[in-house]
């Protein structure tokens, strides 16, 4: 028998919080479950998942620090995300997400029928990308850090290049590294608007692009020469790769 889904409820109220414990109670017979942790904002969330992952959570939109839209597009990065329901008293993407034919968005006070009907969807459904997109079509503007079990939150526009190293990306800001859990492919996808890739494992901030440099890997006329990007804020010049030279060229309008 597979094991009981686990269960995250995160919302700012503890008397929200409360109220669903109390309705996923009532329902215990009919969706086996368990509930594995409460946060208040979500940021506490994704730093409670990083000890003890769940399956499905349960997320309140309007909260502090990280409200819950924030958390869905930061839990859907993650390898093994878990099934995002809203649970909200705010209506004014209420009608968006009913356009969309979800069953993961309801309004407060919940009742345990449709509680009942949005947990056994959201066990099928991985988080619902399309709905994310029509909430929050900016996209991420943090990208999810983990540092010795704290969660860091890096603005996107802080950062320089991405670059792909074994099974990990460094983000590189003007300060420091960052390591990310999160493949090259999906980031270069998700910020298509801000990065170029330069080399198969590397994307650039167009906006962070100083100058460009004719340089050689060798030396004399054995050097093979080739352009590489001068970025503001650090020393280091990143090579384009021949393939992408010419994409590159006209994404930084050179």
């Amino acid at each position: 028998m597979a094991d009981p889904p686990r269960i995250l409820i995160v919302d700012d109220e503890p008397l929200a919080r409360a109220r669903l414990r109390q309705l996923l109670d009532d329902i215990a017979d009919d969706f086996p479950h368990r509930i594995v942790g409460e946060a208040g904002d979500g940021l506490s969330a994704l730093e409670l998942l990083a000890r003890t992952p769940a399956d499905i959570a349960l997320v309140d939109i309007r909260m502090p620090r990280m409200d819950g839209i924030e958390l869905a597009q930061q839990l859907a990065a993650l390898p093994h995300a878990p099934a995002v329901v809203f649970v909200t008293a705010h209506d004014e993407f209420a009608l968006q997400a009913f356009e969309l034919a979800v069953a993961d968005y309801l309004m407060k006070p919940a009742r345990a029928p449709r509680l009942l009907e949005a947990l056994k969807k959201a066990r099928r459904l991985a988080p619902n990308d399309s709905l994310l997109q029509t909430l929050a079509p900016a996209g991420r503007t943090r990208l999810r850090v983990v540092e010795r079990g704290t969660i860091l939150l890096v603005p996107v526009s802080a950062v320089l290049y991405l670059r792909a190293e074994q099974k990990y990306v460094t983000a590189r800001t003007v300060e420091r590294e960052y390591l990310l859990e999160e493949s090259l492919a999906h980031l270069e996808t998700e910020f298509a608007a801000r990065f170029v890739r330069i080399h198969r494992n590397c994307l650039v901030a167009t906006d962070a692009v100083a100058g460009v440099v004719r340089e050689s890997d060798g030396a004399g006329e054995a050097g093979e020469a080739y352009w590489a990007l001068r970025l503001y804020g650090v020393p280091e010049h990143l090579p384009v790769s021949r393939r992408q030279w010419p994409q590159v060229k006209v994404q930084l309008g050179l």
